[in-house]
């Protein structure tokens, strides 16, 4: 029998060990599945948190540093932060700087020293980083003009939308040589839609919560809260405004102000009839003390008002105020950094002897590039005889330098410009000599009838010239006058202020001061052309021709952005 008890007791350890292992197994199997799942779950919230980040980070407003060319870097500034797709980031670059033409981005990759790589995830950048644009083409922009029938336009005024009116790819961004590569040269004109730059970090993060609260329920930013706030947020609009003009108007201030409260709907003032006001004052004071700073710094823009820089019978505060009045950008530039007066000026004597040279074309652009901030100098500070000038500047008394000298000053082309948008506008023109009655209208029908004789897209440009001046109230005399030959011009050259010159039906002479300044070019490109003398030589319009220069296609696409 206690053979049978110890055999049973043996039985039962093992059975109990047994179950006892089975166990254990079942605990760590048990606790291996607890670990995976604990790990997964770590793993899913630290990609949903980096997520998070990622995107937190991408919606902050960023700066990009952007190479449009070897000689050309731009930052923009991107206010909803880095998109989130490569074609929105293509699409708001396109956009900030007009490029027409196709290209694809490039980004630096750091982990192969900062090596050019094509951007496909806009994960790869973070602010402050730099983008590289390769246009995929590696030509110039081209200009296609359609010319429609002006006669049959004017015969079916209801067909004129129909007409295929001329279009034009071209790029306005002026890109400056390395002699202008310095501060206070400007490359682009005042934008259509104003920026508001970064402030600084403890601003931002400030303005940032007080948003949401907006967000939520409405509040505005307190005053006690936002006094502290105003420096760093005046100086940096400030500054932003003195990239494209150091006298800004004031419907420019008010375009800042109001993107301001777009932006921060935070900061808007609840006594204001339209939100910001208060702003555009504050801006207004801001910009008048930002160049009273400027002025002791040197800049030539500012300094030349100083009342110390004025004649006696000038030294008032509002007499004699040298700004831009037109559509001006670079209107006095400084010179380029590691250049002077004197050096400059060596420049000009050499440019002299280089001008006599034939087939110098390239040497001479180059010399007039790097003499242009004292150019601007002389014709503004100075304003000497347009005679003299010319002695001293004989280059520029060219067809291809007024117009280049024209987009160093504007950064816009000139003639493609001009001539295009005339001949947009031409079949619309000459619809209204069917509705104009009275004097000015029989006027205009009879320049019309110049194109029985002559039906040249020359021809039709002038006439479309000759009939906005009529159309406007003016005359055509004060811009055009006939001459029997050359003898009779040369006889009646010192009586003229500004005119152009007609000798029978040959080519026309631009005429200002009583000195030729260009000679054989057609009536419609004199026109573009005395547009461009009057920027280069700083003169104002003349009182009987305002309106018609103000209407003029140049004058008139730049003063929508001034």
């Amino acid at each position: 029998m206690s053979c049978r008890f110890f055999s049973w007791r043996i039985s039962s350890l093992s059975k109990r060990i047994v179950a006892s292992q089975s166990r254990q197994k079942h605990k760590e199997l048990f606790s291996k599945k607890r670990e995976n799942k604990i790990k997964q779950v770590n793993d899913l919230i630290f990609l949903n948190v980096e997520n998070l980040i990622i995107r937190y980070l991408m919606s902050q407003p960023s700066q990009l540093r952007v190479i449009l060319a070897d000689h050309d870097v731009r930052k923009v500034v991107l206010p909803s932060g880095i998109p989130e797709t490569v074609d929105d980031l293509y699409s708001a670059i396109r956009d900030t700087f007009s490029i027409t033409r196709d290209f694809c981005l490039h980004y630096k990759d750091a982990d192969f020293g900062d090596e050019f790589f094509t951007l496909v995830s806009t994960t790869d950048l973070k602010d402050k980083d730099t983008i590289k644009i390769v246009f995929l083409q590696d030509q110039e922009p081209t200009i296609t003009l359609t010319l429609s029938d002006v006669t049959n336009v004017t015969d079916n005024p209801s067909e004129e939308d129909s007409v295929d009116t001329s279009s034009v790819s071209t790029n306005d961004t002026l890109i400056l040589s390395a002699s202008e590569d310095s501060p206070g040269h400007r490359y682009q004109r005042w934008p259509v839609q104003f920026q508001i730059p970064s402030f600084s970090d403890l601003t931002e993060i400030q303005i940032r919560s007080a948003n949401e609260r907006f967000q939520k329920d409405g509040t505005l930013l307190p005053t006690k809260d936002l006094i502290p706030l105003l420096p760093d947020i005046l100086r940096k609009l400030a500054e932003a405004i003195y990239k494209y003009t150091a006298y800004p108007s004031s419907l420019q201030i008010s375009e800042v102000a109001e993107a301001l409260t777009l932006k921060h709907p935070c900061l808007k003032e609840p006594g204001s009839f339209n939100g910001c006001y208060g702003w555009a004052q504050r801006l207004k004071y801001k910009m008048n003390n930002f160049g009273s700073k400027l002025r002791g710094l040197g800049c030539p823009e500012v300094e030349v008002n100083s009342l110390k820089r004025k004649m006696t019978c000038d030294q008032y505060p509002a007499k004699n105020v040298k700004k831009p009045k037109k559509a001006e950008v670079n209107y006095l530039p400084p010179h380029a950094q590691g250049e002077t007066s004197e050096s400059l000026e060596k420049e000009r004597i050499e440019l002299l002897s280089e001008v006599m040279k034939r087939d110098n074309s390239r040497v001479v652009a180059q010399k007039m590039d790097k003499t242009f901030s004292l150019r601007r100098e002389e014709i503004v500070k100075e304003a000497p005889a347009i005679s003299d000038f010319m002695k001293r500047w004989p280059a520029l008394f060219s067809e291809v330098q007024i117009c280049e000298e024209f987009k160093r000053i504007t950064t816009v082309s000139l003639e493609s410009t001009f001539l295009a948008r005339l001949d947009q506008c031409t079949p619309k023109l000459m619809a209204l000599t069917l509705s104009k009655g009275g004097a000015a209208g029989l006027r205009m029908r009879q320049i019309k009838d110049m194109l029985l004789q002559d039906n040249t897209v020359e021809k039709r440009r002038e006439i479309a010239i000759r009939c906005l001046i009529v159309y406007l109230g003016e005359k055509e005399e004060d811009l055009f006058k006939q001459y029997s030959d050359e003898e009779e011009l040369n006889a009646d050259l010192a009586m003229q202020i500004m005119k152009i010159a007609i000798i029978g039906d040959g080519p026309a002479t631009i005429i200002v001061e009583g000195s030729k300044i260009l000679e054989r070019i057609d009536v419609a490109r004199s026109c573009a052309l005395m547009m461009g003398v009057i920027y280069a030589l700083n003169l104002s319009y003349p009182k009987q021709l305002k309106f018609t220069f103000e209407g003029l296609p140049s004058d008139s696409d730049l003063s929508t952005t001034q």
